[in-house]
């Protein structure tokens, strides 16, 4: 059997002046089986722990030192610099850049090998719009960044997963964004990345339709007549395990998620508020279609609780024991993938 060496995980607090430094130096203190290497200011971490009353020795690295095997329970910060001094609770657009900045070598360090996951602390959207700098989501940033044509926004919390066709667009503007290719797309990304990113063989996936009742028959909505029920026959077809479409309203129901892997939601509140209710603090927001393993938690960034010693650490600890799942079905996913491959030679 293979040896799987701990981790390496890189994780970006997010916006500085939340609670993202708040829980980031609170995973660390319960000195997790990988090495960490948070990317933020050091000095804002450091006052922050300190604030908080915390002692968590950090080593400040270049990126480019990232070299040599991790070392579990080995903490390192690869040091960028904040633009002003962020005050927790108080936002501050002047340092919308760093925090975009934060995401870019963070993923950088992936796409390079440097590391094995990306950890992702919460950002306020708001504030870097304000700056003048066009934002609509980690999802889609980390899509342009490692330069992928589609990827799929997918919650998870024990015991349900949810995927979204479409993300952060306004209710008015689904309809005429859900097409035949885009949820072809997202289904065949789902079906991938559950087979080699969580280690199901089989994945199944269950389909809400568009409309109420999944459109009735044409009667609420033809989305569903038209291609939707056309496009889960075809890739049914084609060995995929698909369920569908079905009423959102009863797609949540228990003897319903015993024999389902995944929902795949049409939209952002179709989807999301079940998720969220069944368990808000602990869940975890997951990137599929990325070249690198992508968690993060699923709040926001709580200004109120930044800096008092109040933050709720169970969604990053979540994301982190996802995102270590997911590197170790990975590694045994391309180990299975060389073997087969030498056996056929």
């Amino acid at each position: 059997m293979t040896h799987l060496a701990p981790p390496r995980i890189v994780i970006t607090p997010g916006e500085p002046a939340g609670i993202g430094p708040d829980i980031s130096l609170a995973l660390i203190t319960s000195k997790p089986d990988c090495e960490i290497v948070l990317v933020a200011d050091r000095d804002m971490l450091l006052q922050r722990a300190q604030t908080l009353g915390l002692s968590v020795p950090m080593e400040t690295v270049a990126a480019e030192q990232l070299q040599e095997p991790p070392r579990a329970g080995c903490v390192r910060i690869v040091d960028v610099s904040l633009v002003t001094t962020a005050i927790p609770g108080h936002l501050n657009p002047a340092n919308a850049a760093y925090v975009l900045e934060c995401i870019r070598v963070a993923t950088r360090l992936c796409l390079d090998g440097k590391a094995q996951a990306l950890l992702t602390g919460p950002v306020h959207k708001g504030i870097i719009n304000q700056a003048g700098i066009a934002f609509s989501g980690h999802t889609e940033f980390l899509a342009e960044l490692c330069h992928c044509p589609q990827v799929v926004m997918m919650l998870a919390t024990p015991g349900l997963r949810v995927a979204l066709a479409t993300t952060h667009i306004p209710l008015h503007e689904v309809a005429e964004n859900i097409s035949h290719d885009l949820l072809e797309g997202v289904i065949r990304i789902i079906d991938h990345d559950m087979r080699t990113r969580f280690g199901i063989a089989q994945p199944r996936i269950r389909i809400c339709g568009l409309n109420p009742h999944a459109g009735e028959d044409g009667h609420l909505g033809t989305q569903e007549r038209d291609f939707l029920c056309p496009l889960i026959t075809e890739l049914k077809q084609q060995g995929m395990d698909l369920q569908g479409p079905v009423s959102a309203d009863t797609a949540f129901l228990p003897d319903t998620l015993s024999n389902t892997d995944v929902i795949l939601a049409m939209y952002h509140d179709q989807g999301l508020p079940v998720l969220k209710y069944a368990g808000f603090r602990q869940a975890v927001n997951i990137t599929l279609g990325l070249p690198v393993v992508r968690t993060s938690v699923d709040h926001g960034t709580a200004l109120h609780l930044a800096g008092t010693g109040k933050a709720d650490s169970s969604s990053m600890d979540y994301a982190l024991t996802v995102a270590m799942q997911m590197i170790c079905s990975s590694h045994h996913q391309d180990v299975a993938t060389t073997m087969s491959a030498e056996n056929e030679t």
